[in-house]
Parts: structure tokens; C-alpha cells; sequence
């Protein structure tokens, strides 16, 4: 198995951001700024590496009638492990974040994976196919969270780039998440056919 083309698939062909749209409600709610997609990003690929680890362990383990309860279980443990760790050591961004990280138990991206890879797959490839999702996830929430902090702000990371007197207030508000996210939807797939 081509471990190399499972990342890639994840970051481009399965892309969850740009391509199959699925996590919709935190790449729309957390990408107010670079970071924060970032750190989003970052919290969803370390449950879904450790989620599609797991689950490709029990697997064989679990009836057919207790699947998807017993994935919602593993995933929520994680879930919760990670949240207070981001409490304890990240406070910040826990703050930030606020309610989207319990969020990620309910994420579709990480039920999905787990249904259609890790359920089929050793455990090696499973996590090589968090790392892809993950990345891919990571990658389209940071750069939509980049552009719309640089047209709303003037900044990126908090460096200002330009005086936040010349930014969009639009772009910083809701709607401009959709535009920024349908703009970049165009871009990616013009990209991926060129």
C-alpha cells in the first residue's frame, strides 16, 4: 500500500474542505482568523489519526449492530481527552474555540473516515489516512481562516499586513465566511483540473 498517495488523496482528491464539504460547521464557525483554523484543524487530525487507529484495531472486535455507537464512543473519549488538555495547557485557545471542540465528536469527517477506511483497512494505512484527512482539513480551514482574516483585519497570524481601517468588516462576520469558502471552492477546482 502506497502510503505517500493516501496522504495526497487526503490534502487533494478527498480534500474535506474543498472537495467532499463535509465539517462545514466549524470551518464556518472557527475561521475568523489563521489561527484559530489552524488550531481547529490541528484538534480534528489528532483525533482522527488516534480515531482511525483505534477503530481499525477493534474493528473485528465490534458486532455490526453496535458499530457506529461503539465509533461514537472511541471518538468522544478522545474528544473529551483532548478538550482538557487544550484546557490545561492552551487556555487561549480553548477560549477561542469555546464549544467546537466538543463539536468534533458529532464532525462527519471523522464518522465518514471511519466508516469507509479505518472499518477497512490495517491499522498503519488508517493512520496515514487520518494524517491526509487531517492535513487536508488543516490546510482548507487555515487558508480560508487566512484569507478572511487578511480582507476583514489587514492581518494574518497577528502580523498586520495593512491598517485595519482598510478592511472588509464583512469578511470577519458569517456571510463572509460563505463568500471566502465559495471563492476558494472555485479556485481549488479550477486548480485541481488544470
Amino acid at each position: 500500500m502506497n502510503y505517500f498517495k493516501i496522504i495526497i488523496n487526503g490534502i487533494v482528491k478527498e480534500n474535506p474542505t474543498f472537495v467532499l464539504l463535509l465539517g462545514m460547521c466549524p470551518t464556518l464557525g472557527t475561521t475568523s482568523s489563521a489561527l484559530n483554523g489552524m488550531m481547529m484543524g490541528l484538534a480534528t487530525m489528532c483525533v482522527l489519526i488516534v480515531s482511525n487507529f483505534l477503530i481499525s484495531l477493534v474493528k473485528k472486535l465490534v458486532p455490526d449492530m453496535v458499530r457506529i455507537p461503539s465509533y461514537i464512543v472511541i471518538i468522544a473519549s478522545l474528544v473529551t481527552m483532548l478538550q482538557l488538555c487544550i484546557k490545561a495547557y492552551a487556555p487561549e485557545i480553548d477560549k477561542s474555540l469555546g464549544l467546537f471542540i466538543p463539536l468534533i465528536v458529532v464532525n462527519c469527517i471523522i464518522l465518514g473516515r471511519a466508516e469507509s477506511f479505518a472499518a477497512k483497512n490495517n491499522p498503519l494505512a488508517s493512520i496515514f489516512d487520518g494524517i491526509g484527512i487531517g492535513l487536508g482539513f488543516t490546510c482548507g480551514l487555515t487558508i480560508l481562516g487566512s484569507v478572511r482574516e487578511i480582507l476583514g483585519t489587514g492581518c494574518i497570524f497577528g502580523q498586520t499586513i495593512y491598517s485595519e481601517n482598510y478592511g472588509m468588516l464583512l469578511f470577519v462576520l458569517a456571510p463572509g465566511a460563505f463568500l471566502a469558502l465559495g471563492y476558494l471552492i472555485a479556485i481549488f477546482n479550477k486548480l485541481k483540473k488544470a
